[in-house]
């Protein structure tokens, strides 16, 4: 089977249409739906309606109950400035959904034990990315017994292994920050166990018009798209 992991969608579903198209037999989401982007309705309905097994992330959970989303500082008043915007296009079933979520989901492929979640075992505020010291993400999956674990969050994707562990960031479907423009997202096939770390092109400049037309910071917002950082 092959299992296509999606993160960090942030209302960009141009992105998220163009990442559903990799080839794959099943989906998980692992979260922010939301912020940043101008459909965030749209991709919480294509996720909810698809039944798509989908984490909460500080981006959902912050537009679910008017909380501090614990982004970083270089794009925390981006988060404020479109959380006005985001929370009044919802609707209530939308809001619902994102209530609801889980944090964390479970499963056993070919034997193999997996985890997932948003951005560490311990809290979706918990930052794992390529280079964070390995002492360090021991710390963080401490206790989760899995050989394979799928986090978001950082918006970088990677595949690194850690004492036995095998952790996978897909990158983010509608915000990649890591210097490529394109849609990012992964494949793991569970019969191999090999990971497929996968870019795809999307409708950049439909995203660019809906931004422009609907949205506050609007030159910031479609400038970090097109640099991919």
């Amino acid at each position: 089977m092959k299992l296509l992991i999606i993160s960090d969608i942030h209302g960009n579903k141009e992105a998220l249409d163009a990442v559903m198209t990799v080839p794959h037999d099943d989906v998980i989401c692992l979260g922010d739906l939301v912020d940043y982007g101008p459909s965030p309705g749209e991709c919480i309905d294509l996720l909810r309606e698809q039944d798509i097994p989908t984490l909460r992330g500080n981006h959902d959970n912050a537009v679910a109950f008017g909380m501090e989303c614990g982004c970083g500082y270089e794009y925390k008043h981006l988060s404020l400035a479109t959380r006005d915007y985001t929370v009044n296009i919802l609707n209530d079933i939308q809001i619902d959904f994102l209530r609801k979520l889980p944090m964390n989901i479970e499963r056993t492929e070919n034997g193999k034990k997996l985890y997932f979640t948003h951005g560490s075992p311990l809290s979706f505020y918990d930052y794992i990315k390529p280079d964070t010291p390995e002492e360090t993400i021991m710390e963080y999956i401490k206790g989760v017994d899995a050989e394979f674990i799928f986090i978001g969050h950082s918006h970088l994707p990677f595949v690194h292994k850690v004492e036995g562990v095998t952790l996978v960031n897909p990158g983010s479907v509608g915000q990649p920050r890591d210097g490529d423009v394109h849609a990012s997202c992964a494949v793991f096939d569970t019969a191999t166990l090999q990971i497929e770390l996968i870019r795809v092109e999307y409708d950049m400049e439909m995203v660019f018009e809906k931004i422009r037309k609907n949205m506050p910071n609007s030159n910031e917002l479609i400038s970090i798209l097109k640099r991919g950082k």
